[in-house]
């Protein structure tokens, strides 16, 4: 949920908008970028589309830390967090885990 606000902030909030203006870089990678967050979220927050939803966010978690690091800007650890968090809940989803006892 802290995602999905966080990315409905930065898609439709003119501070985050005038605040990525100043890196330079195109102003439609922001909207692409966000949007396809607050897609891969929902689907991730769906049963269904949870291994759908985590693998794209994860992918879109790399690109915005590639992004950080071609722009100097090295940290990154919230996204480093966030993807930890998505890759706990995606193993989580699969069951427990049996561990064979020894006789």
């Amino acid at each position: 949920m802290v995602v999905l606000l966080e990315s409905a902030h930065f898609v439709f909030s003119t501070a985050a908008a005038h605040h990525f203006a100043q890196t330079g870089l195109s102003q439609w990678i922001r909207p692409a970028l966000g949007a396809s967050e607050i897609v891969a979220i929902l689907l991730f927050l769906t049963p269904g589309g949870r291994p759908i939803g985590g693998y794209a966010l994860l992918l879109i978690f790399a690109i915005a830390a590639a992004i950080h690091f071609l722009r100097g800007q090295f940290d990154v650890g919230s996204l480093i967090v966030y993807s930890m968090a998505v890759i706990v809940c995606m193993v989580q989803n699969k069951g427990p885990i049996e561990v064979p006892l020894e006789r």
